[in-house]
């Protein structure tokens, strides 16, 4: 539906510079942009080329001055941007109600505000919270619990005793509480060890598409609150991870290890078994952590070390040839043959 510049001003808190009744219609890049359609620009080079375009209004910092088009300033636009989105892009809707092909257990307990969708299978004792959003072809075990508002894609499986908060978003083919790796060497063989524990995730989590989060040997593994999970992330058995995280795409955490609050692992970070990453630690790209880290760290490196330390170590290697070089002419003025 349209708003008016002023009605987007006043949503975001920002001030508007020009007509308030400018009608606005989409949002879209600044060279996507046509007439109507509000854009976004959090830096000079995106304002001239927003200013250039067809757009009607521009999303810009507070400090931004005087243009062409109606300007909306914000404190933080990037803020900004993630709140007026869902405004002219507003979510799927769904009926409530169980699809007839659903198989839903005589003793699972559907909210009805909640939807179930087609060939979903809902086993003994799962519960299913107000507003929650259950797509087709995903498989709850026994015991499994939704708060309110979760949305489940097309093809989430949750093992048995699986416990979500409120507000849970959970992408397409991901698993949730399968096996951990537990295994012990015994007369030449691999013997399991049974995984009895289960999976905890607390409100305000999503997670992305084919995330494998194992259950506890023996107690839960736990998602903190607000942390959000990118594609193809593997979480071990009984890891812990704090509030408001962030797991880049191919991170990996073995088993038993806990992660603080506010931790940020970049892409393909490795994570081995049984350390502690305390609060506000960040580990770069594709690092493999062999220790734990204290409090507000950053490491970077495999294996892993504080960052200034490793970056001091890869100047050294980048000087390493031309220090080769200088070696070798001082043998050859010594008169040292190799």
């Amino acid at each position: 539906m349209p708003y008016t510049a002023g009605e987007i001003a006043a949503h975001l808190e920002g001030e508007l510079v020009g007509d308030p009744g400018t009608f606005l219609t989409g949002f879209a890049s600044a060279e996507g942009a046509k007439s109507g359609d509000l854009t976004f620009a959090e830096n000079e080079y995106y304002f001239d080329r927003a200013e250039q375009g067809a757009a009607s209004a521009i999303l810009v910092p507070s400090e931004f001055c005087a243009s062409a088009k109606v300007l909306v300033r914000v404190k933080n636009p990037r803020v900004a941007f993630a709140r007026v989105l869902p405004l002219f892009f507003p979510p799927t809707q769904f009926c409530p109600g169980v699809h007839p092909s659903a198989i839903v257990d005589s003793t699972a307990i559907v909210d009805p505000s909640a939807f179930v969708g087609a060939l979903t299978v809902l086993g003994a004792g799962v519960r299913i919270g107000p507003n929650s959003i259950v797509q087709s072809g995903c498989h709850l075990g026994e015991g499994v619990e939704l708060g309110e508002d979760c949305h489940l894609f097309p093809r989430v499986t949750l093992y048995p005793q699986v416990k979500l908060g409120d507000r849970v978003w959970i992408h397409s083919g991901t698993v949730v509480g399968s096996d951990g790796f537990g295994y012990v060497f015994d007369s030449g063989r691999h013997l399991k060890i049974p995984q009895v524990g289960s999976v905890v995730i607390q409100d305000d989590v999503e997670i992305g598409a084919n995330v494998t989060i194992d259950r506890g040997a023996l107690g839960p593994t736990v998602i903190g609150r607000g942390t959000k999970i990118d594609n193809l992330v593997q979480v071990g058995h009984n890891v812990v991870i704090g509030d408001h995280s962030v797991l880049v795409a191919q991170v990996g955490i073995a088993g038993s290890t806990r992660l603080g609050s506010h931790v940020t692992l970049g892409g393909q970070v490795g994570v081995a078994g049984h350390l502690k990453l305390g609060n506000d630690v960040t580990v770069a790209a594709q690092s493999g952590v062999m220790h734990h880290i204290p409090d507000g760290e950053k490491w970077l490196g495999s294996p892993a070390r504080p960052d200034r330390q490793t970056k001091r170590q890869l100047i050294a290697l980048q000087q390493l040839p031309e220090l080769l070089r200088r070696v070798h002419e001082l043998e050859k003025q010594a008169g040292i043959e190799r």
